[in-house]
């Protein structure tokens, strides 16, 4: 099956996912405008690959739910509350099926820097949604979980130098799971004092961004004995993709 028409399905996955959640008009835009921009962008960044990936499957099947997430997201936000049972068990899937398509993509040799971005772009707008359902009973300064990625982005457009390909890190990668987790959790609403939780999630990702910057920073200037600025040997570059 051709990538054109993988991608057309999971379209059409997406209409029927969001015929199931009945979100509302507000989230039937949402959904509607999330689904669009999805198929844009993805058949852009896979217009000279004929077919995807098995991991790739894994990932298009987490852009469906993120469709739902943010379609039910922005209903919620429309009525002003409501049940919240269905918004976290979708997004709580999409988590799941995080540590399932890197795992896929190793075990059948089909890893690729395409495939690795793709992932990461789904995980970053999933807690940016997450972070915007959770601001809206804990304040708005939860939303600096959603938008740090972006704004390391845009920053990277004036300073080229944070572009730079960072290390691989178990570190980083562990961080944007407790932010996942620890937003699914608020979400939900059963959990006494959550925000606490979700403070202190923000001090690690703001920790992680952090010491990336300090990295990059330090191989900015050359430094000549290829060591990070907390001086810890400097890791062999891993990953190609930034963040």
């Amino acid at each position: 099956m051709t990538t054109a028409r993988e991608l057309g399905l999971a379209l059409a996955a997406q209409a029927a996912l969001l015929a199931a959640l009945r979100p509302g008009p507000p989230g039937w835009a949402a959904g509607a405008v999330f689904a669009a921009l999805a198929w844009s962008v993805l058949t852009a960044a896979f217009r000279h690959r004929r077919v995807l990936g098995p991991a790739d499957h894994v990932t298009l099947v987490r852009v469906v739910l993120v469709g739902g997430v943010t379609a039910l997201v922005a209903g919620h936000l429309a009525t002003g509350g409501g049940p919240v049972a269905v918004l976290v068990a979708t997004a709580a899937a999409a988590l799941v099926l995080d540590g399932v398509d890197g795992r896929v993509a190793r075990r059948t040799g089909t890893a690729s820097e395409a495939g690795a971005r793709f992932d990461m772009e789904v995980d970053a707008f999933l807690i940016l949604v997450l972070s915007v359902q959770v601001a809206a009973s804990a304040g708005p300064w939860v939303l600096a979980i959603g938008g740090m990625r972006y704004a390391f982005a845009a920053a990277s457009w004036t300073a080229p130098w944070l572009r730079a390909p960072l290390p691989d890190s178990l570190a980083r990668k562990t961080v944007a799971v407790v932010q996942g987790v620890v937003l699914a959790v608020a979400a939900a609403e059963v959990v006494p004092h959550a925000e606490l939780a979700v403070a202190a999630a923000l001090g690690l990702l703001a920790w992680s961004f952090g010491r990336d910057i300090v990295w990059l920073a330090a191989l900015r200037r050359g430094n000549p004995q290829g060591r990070r600025a907390d001086g810890a040997r400097r890791p062999r570059v891993l990953d190609p993709v930034t963040r």
